[in-house]
């Protein structure tokens, strides 16, 4: 039976950006790399030790939006429906991030300007930095939340002045939205042609790969290129402020937005890559990884077969988990991928093939690189290695894209859990083959990864490198469960969400309230 339940958040971190802020401590790149490469992710679980975590909250958008007073005016967090409870930029479940880019048409450069979220009716702990902003240049926003759906709502108009799209008719994509997305890739990819802007090649890392981007087979889940990797700095009396280095004497925290654009810098750091970085317009010092740096950088260098947004993808779906044609397109617009005419052009099938075929194995064969980073949540997984096989067997499943079903093939990977329900080890052909890898030595079994089509699969080393279990004295391993997606509706009473027609797929919302 195919079913996906999002009619209520749940928990795990398999679908570690829903509620998985990545708490990231330093490495020794840039500043910024430092706070992104490496992860301790610390947060209650909505739908279970903190069921009275309301998750779907709206953001009010200020007048403007990609102005540059409009970029410099925090946002303001408030529940969708305060019947719920509150939502608080502070609570690591709920907090809502901005994204911001722009390009100057006259050299083709990016430059990075990330927004500040504030509760509603609450101030900044510092004014955010005003940015100077190129002649000419066209800006685009970028929307990511830790909870479970997020809501954009206009201000005098804001959601029509930046090209807002937070959904389609009455279906919101989830946790994901953008203003003026298409725009501003169609100006980068013509920079791109014109020899003005140059996405850095890959590299390879310590695999003997390319290095990964954000639509390579072993970084994609179930709903890819979602989120962002913005980071805000909380302060100890809960006021936000960006996260620059005027601020760091600020103290608290530093809230992030888990996202697969985060997780691909992440991996990037155990393979010894590096993701494409451009200037802070709110810290002239500071170079930043983000989401449209991420994708141009996919569009550009990933080998085939490339990772688009299939049909499947909960956030793409409407009524009943059906899948949309407008709303597919409508998403892939907002993150530089091509539209398709037809749903089967977006085979979920197809992309659950691509996944079998090459997801596995590279996380196998990148197994003695992550396995040595700390996961992204201590509370799922006991190392990188063990939450990205966790992921894999969530996306995999019923409560995921499905594919055991779609292909008539059991997932490729087993995870074991201990006692608390975290990750500490994973096999690979569990079930599928005559040959069942154990928890053994790495040098101790032969790799037998099946096939399904006719994909090319990364080459692996000759042994089979299992992961060990650390830290798992008096454990007691258990099968993990693949957990559901949350819905990607709003709540009932949702604030107005701006929309493309269904017989479009322009990012203009209809005109609605507050819009």
């Amino acid at each position: 039976m195919h079913l996906r339940n999002k009619s209520k958040v749940v928990s795990s971190l398999a679908r570690r950006k829903r509620f998985s802020p990545l708490m990231l401590v330093g490495l020794s790149v840039p500043v910024v790399l430092a706070l992104i490469a490496s992860a301790v992710l610390i947060l209650p679980h909505l739908g279970s030790r903190a069921d009275a975590i309301n998750g779907d909250c709206t953001l009010i958008v200020p007048s403007h939006p990609l102005s540059a007073q409009g970029l410099a005016t925090p946002y303001q967090l408030v529940a969708t429906d305060p019947a719920n409870g509150l939502c608080k930029e502070s609570n690591k479940a709920q907090a809502a991030f901005v994204q911001g880019a722009v390009i100057n048409l006259a050299t083709g450069q990016i430059s990075i300007y990330d927004p500040l979220v504030i509760d509603q009716g609450t101030q900044p702990a510092v004014a955010p930095v005003v940015p100077k902003l190129p002649a000419n240049a066209i800006v685009a926003l970028w929307f990511g939340s830790n909870g479970n759906t997020l809501t954009l709502q206009g201000t005098n108009g804001s959601l029509r002045q930046g090209r807002c799209v937070n959904g389609v008719r009455d279906s919101i994509f989830g946790q994901f939205s953008y203003c003026n997305a298409p725009a501003f890739f169609e100006a980068a990819n013509q920079a791109i042609q014109a020899g003005k802007l140059v996405p850095p090649s890959l590299g390879t890392g310590q695999d003997g790969l390319p290095c990964p981007t954000t639509r390579d087979f072993s970084i994609v889940d179930q709903d890819q290129s979602d989120n962002v990797t913005t980071t805000y700095r909380i302060t100890d009396s809960g006021q936000v402020a960006q996260n620059n280095q005027a601020n760091a004497a600020l103290g608290g925290q530093v809230q992030k937005n888990g996202s697969d654009e985060r997780l691909l810098t992440l991996v990037d750091s155990a393979l010894g890559c590096t993701p494409w970085m451009a200037p802070d317009l709110a810290d002239p010092q500071q170079m930043l990884p983000a989401l449209p740096l991420n994708e141009l950088q996919a569009a550009a260098q990933q080998a085939s077969p490339v990772a688009l947004v299939p049909e499947g993808d909960p956030m793409v779906l409407i009524n009943n988990n059906q899948p949309d044609l407008h709303k597919l397109n409508a998403y892939r617009r907002g993150v530089d991928q091509t539209r398709v005419p037809t749903l089967a052009a977006a085979s979920t099938t197809t992309y659950c093939k691509q996944l079998f075929a090459l997801g596995p194995a590279r996380i196998q064969l990148d197994m003695q690189f992550t396995q040595l980073l700390g996961s992204p949540d201590s509370t799922v997984a006991n190392s990188l290695f063990t939450f990205l096989a966790q992921r894999f067997v969530a996306t995999y499943g019923a409560d995921g894209l499905n594919c055991a079903d779609l292909l008539n093939v059991p997932d490729p990977i087993a995870v074991t859990t201990d006692g608390s329900g975290v990750a500490v080890s994973a096999t690979f052909n569990a079930g599928n083959t005559n040959t069942q890898n154990q928890n053994t030595n790495p040098a101790s079994a032969t790799n037998t990864t099946p096939t399904v089509g006719s994909s090319t699969t990364p080459t692996v080393p000759a042994t089979n490198p299992t992961a060990l279990p650390t830290s798992t004295t008096g454990t007691t391993p258990t099968p993990i469960q693949a957990t559901p997606s949350p819905t990607a509706n709003p709540a009932t009473g949702a604030t107005p969400t701006p929309i493309v027609p269904a017989a479009s797929t322009t990012a203009t919302p209809t005109a609605g309230a507050g819009g």
